[in-house]
């Protein structure tokens, strides 16, 4: 069965989005982005939230951008074809090879890992991602813990009233700044 993982870059006091809703202390180096680059590659298909995908569009013509580099051209040409599933109730259409969500976020996923396919269901975006964690259908939390404290802001972790243990599946420096921390849920 298909596996969901939640993966966001993080500040150190566990804030996805610092208290003025910016996270541009998340801007990968070349080794962190070649870390998500790697990360996207087990990847089967992106569940997002409007916001991230409002965000992401970038992606969908960034090899017109006569400045992107190398790893830029690799990260489109893999994030541009990977199948993605927008849930928004305001966006009546989307483009590439997204599609809106046709039920609720636990009927996509149970339809997700019953069909054939490979790769892990990602969801970003940390709203949606709340949702997940809290109808418990997140089975891995993957963070690149940046060395910064914002003092509030969008936790990456939802607000839970009860206890979910996890397991140590990787931990490993990614550059100079950063440490990346894989846990799996404990069933």
């Amino acid at each position: 069965m298909r596996s969901v993982t939640y993966s966001m870059g993080v500040s150190l006091d566990g804030y996805i989005t610092g208290p003025d809703g910016h996270f541009d202390w998340t801007e990968p180096d070349e080794e962190v982005f070649r870390f998500w680059i790697d990360d996207i590659r087990e990847v089967g298909v992106h569940l997002l939230g409007r916001r991230l995908y409002e965000t992401m569009l970038y992606w969908e013509t960034a090899e017109e951008d006569p400045s992107l580099d190398d790893a830029g051209r690799e990260w489109t040409a893999l994030w541009k074809p990977l199948p993605k599933v927008v849930f928004s109730t305001t966006l009546s259409e989307v483009r590439g090879h997204a599609r809106l969500a046709s039920g609720g976020l636990a009927e996509e996923i149970e339809r997700l890992r019953a069909e054939p396919g490979e790769g892990a269901i990602a969801i970003g975006g940390a709203t949606l991602a709340a949702e997940a964690a809290e109808l418990d259908l997140i089975d891995e939390y993957r963070t690149v813990v940046h060395p910064v404290l914002v003092g509030g802001g969008m936790p990456f972790f939802p607000r839970r009233e009860r206890r979910v243990d996890l397991e140590l599946a990787e931990a490993r420096t990614v550059g100079s700044k950063a440490v990346h921390l894989r846990y799996r849920v404990v069933r």
